[in-house]
């Protein structure tokens, strides 16, 4: 039940972000935002397909998904300091991101102790 919801937090997540990455200097929307927006489709989709494997593959999208996820940190820390999202847009997807990485973390954990 518990991995279910990281579905959900993924959702959110894009959901909040995508329109915000709109705001973006459009200078950069072709290099860091398609970037930062490919990283949080990316971290999406790795879950989806490790929700529909078995075994070692899960692990290897559960992997796959954990990347992109720091790439999505890092480009989010980047939009922080270029003042593209501002303190508390930066702290509400911070802490979506958080919960994300602990679901993750969990699912993880989980499939590794079954491998």
């Amino acid at each position: 039940m518990d991995d279910m919801v990281i579905f959900t937090r993924a959702y959110d997540l894009l959901n909040w972000l995508i329109p915000h990455c709109d705001r973006f200097p459009k200078s950069q929307r072709f290099a860091v935002t398609q970037r930062l927006q490919g990283a949080a489709l990316d971290l999406s989709e790795a879950l989806y397909e490790a929700n529909a494997r078995k075994g070692p593959v899960r692990l290897t999208h559960l992997q796959a998904a954990d990347a992109h996820l720091n790439k999505l940190r890092l480009y989010l820390r980047l939009a922080r300091q270029w003042d593209w999202l501002n303190t508390g847009q930066y702290a509400h997807v911070s802490a979506m991101v958080a919960e994300i990485g602990r679901l993750l973390g969990g699912w993880l954990k989980h499939t590794q102790g079954r491998a």
